[in-house]
């Protein structure tokens, strides 16, 4: 099977970011339409559809003849990177977000950064620099800060524990994700789109058969469209390439960019405001994402935690 060809470090940070601001424009989306539609009936149709879109580029000559390539294993792992990913992560996603504040959730999501930090070195061989650990720990200093001191209503707790579930898959997701993409053997289009697959699947049946389908209007439909095509199809395959340089803590420090964004997003669209302590907490997280990207370089350079 042939080998996909590697993007430059550069260009692979550049393609996170587009990406993540992208998915930053989500968040308010999905906050505006749980108004209307149940959390995992919205996040089925989102991602069924976005894989809908994904299947004509999928089932080329080239494509077919690389799915019926792979191996048991590799299949398994892209079933397991569909369940972690998109069924528990973005299942987990929807539903905090009907219960919680959008920037609330988010930050809830940012200590996947601690799963990832302590299972990447264990599985992946991709231990953290001792500068990444630093960028690490400034990252969850921050989110304490705005949390503290926790006082979370009763009716809140269903979309915390769902967050922290979701949390996990994603967690889960971005060293499997990181597993797939490194060996360069299965293309971003390829892994985005059996991966999403198989979550988005299970994950309509689960909204269907719990929730039901409301009643859609056309805005709301459009805006699926949207979240699907653009926000989902094209974000994912783009996410995906940039994961054969990116190491899975790189990769996963970057999304906490997202809480800057999403903050100013929420402000604008949907009246969330902070606290100058929130602010704070805000900036710590920022502080840690630069200094995971500002890695040390050890004697053996970046080849140190590059791909075996």
């Amino acid at each position: 099977m042939t080998t996909t060809q590697m993007p430059s470090r550069a260009t692979a940070v550049l393609l996170a970011l587009v990406v993540v601001s992208l998915w930053s424009s989500s968040w308010v989306l999905i906050k505006l339409g749980l108004e209307d539609i149940p959390p995992l009936t919205f996040a089925g149709l989102r991602y069924f559809l976005a894989f809908v879109a994904l299947l004509p580029f999928s089932l080329t000559g080239s494509s077919r003849r690389a799915l019926g390539s792979l191996s048991r294993r590799s299949w398994l792992l892209l079933g397991a990177l569909g369940l972690t990913l998109y069924a528990v992560g973005v299942g987990g996603q929807f539903v905090a977000l009907f219960y919680l504040p959008t920037v609330t959730t988010r930050l809830l999501f940012a200590f996947n950064t601690i799963v990832v930090a302590l299972l990447s070195g264990a599985l992946l061989r991709e231990p953290p620099s001792r500068l990444q650990w630093c960028g690490v720990l400034a990252a969850m200093l921050g989110i304490y800060t705005y949390f503290h001191p926790v006082d979370i209503p009763t009716r809140e707790l269903t979309g915390v524990a769902s967050a922290l579930v979701g949390m996990l898959g994603f967690g889960l997701g971005a060293l499997l994700g990181r597993k797939v993409a490194r060996s360069g053997t299965i293309s971003a289009l390829l892994v985005t789109s059996v991966s999403m697959g198989v979550g988005s699947v299970l994950l309509l049946g689960c909204g269907l058969a719990v929730q039901g389908l409301p009643a859609i209007s056309i805005s709301n439909w459009l805006m699926i469209l949207w979240l699907s095509v653009v926000n989902t199809s094209l974000t994912f395959v783009l996410w995906n390439h940039s994961l054969r340089t990116l190491t899975a803590v790189e990769s996963n420090i970057i999304t906490n960019v997202m809480i800057v964004e999403i903050t100013a997003l929420a402000w604008l669209f949907l009246g969330e405001h902070l606290t100058l302590v929130d602010v704070v907490g805000l900036g710590l997280v920022i502080a840690g994402t630069i200094m995971v990207q500002l890695r040390s370089r050890g004697p053996h350079g970046a080849g140190a935690e590059e791909p075996d």
